[in-house]
């Protein structure tokens, strides 16, 4: 099987707003051309890979099984729009509320590289065709540890915004 290109989206303030802490599915509002962005890049042939902080965890708001739900649900929302969700990684840990239950993963924590890592290791990617789209300047941290251009998303519309990396990815 050939390689494919990927596309690394944090979850929060890129795919949905960040809310403060959502983790269930009625606490889930879509950016603006959020399910259109993930339909484009499967029909680009992307593979599609969340990675996100979930602090709530280590502070005790909400478990790894809810946070597994909620991307089940957000793959089968996007799925339902054309797009869908290939992977995803969360990182639990958080250095002032580490019990040491997640310290193993700390490494996984943005602006650490180990989530995109550890998809890497999981799916046949060309890294060269890749790129992460995220929010805060620990996503484009993440990215760059990683070998991967990152591109900051600061609002709008997230399809527009999709288009724009693509279209300076064909250059």
């Amino acid at each position: 099987m050939s390689k494919r290109p990927a596309a690394f989206l944090d979850r929060d303030g890129v795919l949905n707003r960040d809310t403060g802490y959502p983790h269930k599915p009625d606490q889930i509002e879509w950016i603006d051309g959020a399910p259109e962005a993930v339909a484009l890049l499967k029909a680009r042939g992307y593979l599609v890979f969340i990675v996100t902080n979930q602090a709530g965890i280590a502070r005790g708001y909400f478990g790894p099984e809810e946070v597994e739900a909620l991307h089940r649900w957000m793959d089968q929302e996007l799925s339902a729009a054309g797009g869908g969700i290939d992977d995803a990684r969360y990182s639990p840990f958080h250095p002032d509320f580490d019990d040491g239950r997640f310290s193993h993963l700390a490494h996984w924590r943005k602006p650490g590289p180990g989530m995109i890592l550890d998809l890497l290791e999981h799916w046949d990617v060309d890294l060269s065709r890749s790129f992460l789209i995220g929010d805060n300047l620990t996503d484009l941290q993440a990215a760059e540890a990683a070998g991967l251009p990152g591109f900051r998303f600061t609002g709008g519309d997230l399809r527009g915004f999709v288009e724009s990396v693509l279209s300076k990815r064909a250059d």
